[in-house]
């Protein structure tokens, strides 16, 4: 490929008319349809010969411009094929979902709007967008009135968000501002966690300064749920950190008995339900979810379950002077509106408006269409643990949502069969450490799975096991 450069000084004549003649975003509309099409065919972890290929950004700075073409079609031809085909049926791993269509297509166009979300001032389309699906949100999840949203990244951000919230109330009760005093020489937090809880939530509790060797580790079972009796006595003082899917097991804990006796406490309690929140979408899992109304606050992801395109996160939070006071921001530039600023929800000032393929995927769903979703994605799962199990591996954990850990006879051969599945192409799906025994951990998250593909992966799964066998034999 021979890349023309731009003389110096025509720069901004030349984008005026890529903006105005639409060549270069046609042959993205091309490429993109181009890489849709392919996607379900192609092996879903990038060929040997395409991570090659990346060598060729390896270079020098340019020194001068080059035409906007040759950088598209650069990026486009090496690329392109190294990418992991997260948005087909079978990626099963991390518990990154799928795309739906109309929300990718709604970022599209938020992108050609280049939208700030931070004041209203910035985007009315974005603040308007930001309240309607707060009330949305509120009526899938069955909150209260009261509970506000934070639309972030993800749901490491939403856990420090709810944190922050929690820190600040906590120790204004206990007369510290830790917004004008800080830490140093503040009352004690208590942190009380599951022993499975996420890494998310440890990552923010680091953030937050509130230190790791202060979480009071509470039992799980086998299936990774807090045991309700190994809770300790709590008190106004405590933060309570429970879990709507085990990033492992899949498993949630028994929300309705521990929030009890944490309100009786006056305990803040915070929920992680990055992906098993959505639960609460249908009655045939809602059961799982029992009592999150009872919290004070809550992380999820729409990039995740609802399968909007990244970044997607979500906080929700039932105490709004809380939450704004831990993300204060003050500025005599800024303009404070009577409508929705973003920012006073979120850590950010400046941030894209991912609330417009939130609202897209939502408004495109409706309440039957996010059930049939979750719904779909319990079934899938379901099936990849009953084909595996026909098949002669062993599932480790109760399929509750979208969640199996799969297991051979002993660690070697279940590392070594996941290698081969990873290299295999058919699909995808990591390891985890899990009772101490490894595990492969297959998470069922995109709309686009079909029966099919389970099959299929299941197929790779058994092959994949057969080579590790034999290869085993041959050496005796």
């Amino acid at each position: 490929m021979i890349e023309k450069k731009i003389s110096r000084g025509k720069i901004r004549e030349m984008m005026f008319n890529e903006m105005s003649e639409k060549r270069i975003f046609n042959k993205v509309k091309d490429y993109a349809f181009e890489y849709a099409d392919n996607s379900l065919s192609r092996n879903v972890f990038p060929t040997h010969e395409a991570i090659e290929g990346l060598k060729e950004f390896d270079e020098e700075l340019p020194v001068g411009p080059t035409l906007a073409e040759d950088v598209i079609d650069k990026l486009n031809k090496f690329g392109s094929p190294a990418t992991v085909i997260e948005n087909g049926g079978r990626f099963f791993g991390f518990v990154i979902g799928g795309t739906i269509p109309v929300s990718l297509a709604a970022r599209w166009l938020a992108d050609f709007w280049d939208q700030n979300a931070g004041m209203y001032v910035t985007s009315p389309v974005a603040s308007k967008l930001e309240t309607v699906v707060e009330g949305w949100l509120r009526q899938i999840f069955r909150l209260p009135d009261n509970v506000v949203s934070g639309f972030v990244s993800g749901t490491t951000t939403a856990v420090f968000c709810a944190l922050a919230a929690a820190r600040y109330r906590v120790l204004k009760q206990m007369d510290w501002d830790v917004n004008t005093k800080g830490l140093f020489n503040s009352p004690k937090i208590r942190i009380v966690a599951g022993m499975e809880a996420h890494g998310a939530v440890l990552k923010a509790v680091s953030m937050l300064g509130l230190g790791r060797d202060n979480i009071e580790w509470v039992e799980v079972d086998d299936q990774g749920r807090m045991i309700a009796d190994k809770v300790p006595e709590l008190d106004k003082n405590t933060i309570l950190i429970l879990q709507a899917g085990n990033v492992n097991s899949g498993s949630f804990d028994p929300f309705d008995e521990i929030c009890d006796k944490a309100v009786k406490a006056k305990a803040w309690i915070h929920i992680d339900g990055a992906f098993g929140l959505w639960a609460a979408c249908t009655e045939n899992l809602r059961y799982l979810t029992k009592g999150i109304e009872k919290a004070n606050s809550w992380s999820v992801d729409a990039h995740k379950t609802l399968n909007t395109p990244y970044d997607s996160g979500i906080v929700l939070c039932n105490d709004r002077d809380a939450l704004f006071s831990a993300l204060h921001v003050t500025g005599s530039y800024l303009m404070h509106s009577e409508a929705r600023d973003g920012y006073s929800y979120t850590p950010e000032m400046s941030r894209r408006a991912r609330i417009v393929e939130i609202w897209a995927a939502i408004r495109y769903l409706g309440s039957e269409g996010m059930r049939d979703l979750v719904d779909g994605l319990f079934d899938r799962t379901r099936q990849f643990a009953f084909e595996l199990k026909e098949a002669g591996f062993q599932v480790l954990n109760d399929v509750v949502f979208n969640q199996v850990l799969v297991v051979c006879e002993n660690d070697d051969i279940t590392s070594k069969t996941l290698e081969l599945i990873q290299s295999s192409g058919e699909c995808w799906c990591g390891g985890a450490q899990w009772r101490n025994r490894k595990v492969i951990r297959v998470s069922v998250s995109s709309w686009a799975t079909t029966p099919e593909d389970i099959t299929r992966s299941v197929k790779a799964f058994a092959k994949a096991y057969r080579e590790v066998k034999s290869l085993k034999q041959s050496r005796g």
